[in-house]
């Protein structure tokens, strides 16, 4: 009898997938942003820092955006397998375009052959990921697992990339990102033969055929007044949801270009060598990796208390105010330095924080809606909750623009302000919001 325990190897050759695929485009989203307000002289397209964060927005929110279309054509027209290694080249052609980009129409160009590529390729292999196991419980520990292949190659592309701009230049490292691109489509190709019937066959295609073979269809009946109020719950949370990743995103912008840059605020240096802003994203990416099993031990630990774990709405509330006190800190080093350059230290210390925050919140998105939603809704409230990405995503890089007009610290004692009373706010309705689920598994109960 096979161990119930072990993982397929397929399921290794779609996290590598995603190691390689991060590797490309959290590189990518970092080149992009400084290439294109990097002087013409120095390599770069000369524009503005404001125009460079719209890009950036643009970039990141059109791939939240795109695997909406992706997961209709993979759920009713064609395998997701066959999909994922289209998707990578798609990626490795906006990257070769990258390369060679001389305009803003050039680096669009990069934006829309990234995003649709992202969109046949990350919600895909995902799904594939879940067909893998037989076991249910097995899912939980293998997406983390995932999870971590995907800061693995978030923090080892931006750790790397960021060196060689500074010797190879901005474009070449395109360059870098495509071959990735073009590697991981050989690898996935390679790996089809360890995926089982996974991915063969449009999603809605399998599922019909699973009802027709095991059981009746179900008859539809209205929504439940619990049910109505758990969607109620879905898009209210969706709300602060783009409140945190507005003001996540955006904080790249002024360590990019304030504390960085050629005017930069910050003292970058240690010894001799001069440390790249791409490791501020790299930071990110080793938190990620160091705080999960941390945060899963701390939770684990809150749960064999009387009084069980803190809930999820509590858990995300807390991952807005360490959003907030991050500004704090953000600000407060301007406010110290005195018209000197700032410690690097303290660029650390708030990219600590913002990590220890998104980790805190990150966990509501899709366990919050597989949780509460309808089941006849459950594209759409994931739907919501993209949407809600995509609005955040593309919003920051104006509201960085806006920001460009006033004082650094004031602005982001403002921002701090803000992301703290959302956090209050939601930490105050926890009660509220989690008796939309004790309700219904008391009421579950009781008909048991």
């Amino acid at each position: 009898m096979e161990n119930a325990k072990r993982r397929p190897f397929g399921f290794y050759v779609c996290s590598f997938a995603f190691t390689l695929e991060r590797f490309s485009f959290y590189s990518a989203k970092w080149l992009l942003t400084i290439f294109v307000a990097t002087a013409v002289a120095s390599g770069g397209l000369g524009l503005t820092t404001a125009d460079a964060a719209k890009m950036s927005a643009n970039l990141v929110a059109f791939t939240y955006l795109a695997p909406l279309i992706g997961g209709f054509i993979s759920d009713r027209l064609i395998g997701a397998r066959y999909l994922v290694p289209i998707g990578m080249i798609l990626m490795g052609a906006g990257y070769l375009v990258g390369w060679q980009a001389s305009s803003a129409a050039m680096i669009n160009i990069m934006i829309v052959l990234v995003s649709i590529g992202t969109g046949l390729f990350k919600c895909q292999t995902n799904a594939i990921t879940g067909r893998l196991f037989n076991d249910p419980k097995q899912l939980d520990s293998a997406f983390s697992i995932q999870y971590s292949f995907v800061n693995i190659g978030s923090f080892i592309g931006t750790t790397i990339i960021g060196v060689l701009a500074g010797s190879k230049g901005y474009t070449f490292c395109f360059l870098i990102c495509a071959i990735m691109m073009f590697l991981d489509a050989v690898w996935f190709i390679f790996g089809w033969r360890f995926l089982g019937e996974a991915g063969k066959r449009p999603f809605k295609v399998d599922e019909r055929k699973e009802k027709k073979e095991n059981k009746p269809a179900e008859e539809k009946k209205p929504l439940t007044t619990i049910e109505k109020k758990r969607v109620a719950a879905i898009i209210l949370v969706s709300f602060f949801s783009v409140i945190f990743w507005v003001f996540w995103y955006l904080a790249y912008m002024p360590v990019y270009f304030y504390w960085g840059g050629d005017h930069a605020a910050a003292n970058w240096m240690i010894g001799n060598f001069q440390v790249p802003t791409s490791w501020f994203d790299s930071l990110n990416g080793l938190m990620c990796i160091t705080l999960g099993p941390v945060l899963a031990g701390l939770w684990a630990k809150l749960a064999r208390r009387p009084q069980g774990d803190l809930s999820m709405f509590k858990k995300t509330a807390l991952g807005m105010l360490l959003l907030g006190l991050s500004y704090v800190i953000f600000a407060m080093a301007d406010v110290t330095r005195g018209g000197h350059l700032a410690s690097l230290g303290w660029i650390v210390a708030f990219g600590v924080v913002l990590s220890f925050g998104e980790m805190v919140f990150s966990p509501l998105g899709n366990s919050f809606i597989s949780k509460f939603s309808p089941p006849r809704l459950l594209s759409s409230m994931m739907s919501v909750w993209v949407l809600a990405v995509f609005f955040a995503a593309k919003s920051y890089g104006w509201i960085y623009e806006f920001t460009l007009k006033f004082k650094f610290a004031p602005t982001y004692f403002i921002i701090a302000a803000i992301a703290i009373t959302a956090g209050i706010i939601l930490w105050s309705l926890d009660k509220k919001l989690n008796s939309l689920v004790i309700k219904d598994e008391e009421s579950s109960n009781q008909v048991s």
